[in-house]
């Protein structure tokens, strides 16, 4: 079976698209730049994606630098210890393994955390840049929350705090169905961190960006079924 993955290049024609279809139904409207900021975060990803998964070649060669010498040290300490020339008492005997002990203890978390330490490099890019997603997901869902479907059908009468209702049926209907196109690329962009990148800390920030934009975007259908339930616009 063929190994599949996201290409980050259909996924950044995808976003550019969609900028030009909001520009086109909605000239100079904050979804717009909301979608350019988008498109910037996409082709962005391409890079950071493919860095995150190169290996960083001048830090394993410092760890494994590192490892050598201190595995290189532990053996002279090995070696340049003395047989003692009384037997030694249970106490004593105890004290030395303790001791002995520890210092494994103590070398073995060292080197842990050397070999660790790339993974961990790698994951806090991956997770700052998954903020920056979610982040962009929180926005869009502010630009959908004053889109009520109510508006088309003239209920009530406007305050001064409200903003414009000037959209029509038909307009609510595309900008709702933008906003969840946008929440949808947006889960598709933080999926392109893993590809390369096998860390479970960061599918699990993955899988919280992708639960949140469908959360989002389940709360935009749930606006469309309203408007499509009205029935076909009158002219």
């Amino acid at each position: 079976m063929p190994d599949l993955k996201l290409d980050a290049d259909a996924v950044a024609r995808t976003v550019d698209l969609l900028c030009r279809r909001i520009d086109e139904r909605f000239p100079g409207s904050g979804l717009g730049r909301v979608g350019r900021e988008l498109d910037r975060i996409a082709r962005q990803t391409q890079q950071r994606a493919r860095a995150i998964g190169r290996p960083i070649l001048s830090l394993r060669l410092g760890v494994a630098f590192l490892i050598v010498f201190i595995a290189t040290v532990l053996a002279a300490t090995v070696v340049s210890l003395r047989k003692p020339k009384e037997p030694l008492e249970a106490f004593q005997f105890l004290q030395v393994l303790e001791a002995g002990i520890n210092d494994v203890v103590l070398v073995g978390a060292g080197i842990f955390f050397l070999v660790t330490l790339e993974t961990r490099i790698k994951r806090r890019r991956a997770l700052a840049a998954l903020r920056e997603l979610r982040a962009v997901a929180h926005i869009i869902d502010m630009h959908q929350l004053t889109k009520d479907p109510e508006w088309v059908l003239g209920r009530g009468e406007p305050t001064a705090v409200l903003p414009p209702r000037r959209m029509s049926r038909f307009e609510v209907s595309r900008y709702l169905d933008y906003c969840s196109e946008m929440l949808s690329i947006t889960g598709k962009i933080a999926a392109l961190y893993i590809q390369e990148f096998d860390d479970d800390v960061a599918l699990a920030a993955v899988n919280e960006v992708e639960n949140l934009t469908t959360g989002l975007s389940r709360k935009i259908w749930q606006k469309l079924m309203i408007v499509h339930a009205m029935g076909p616009e009158a002219p």
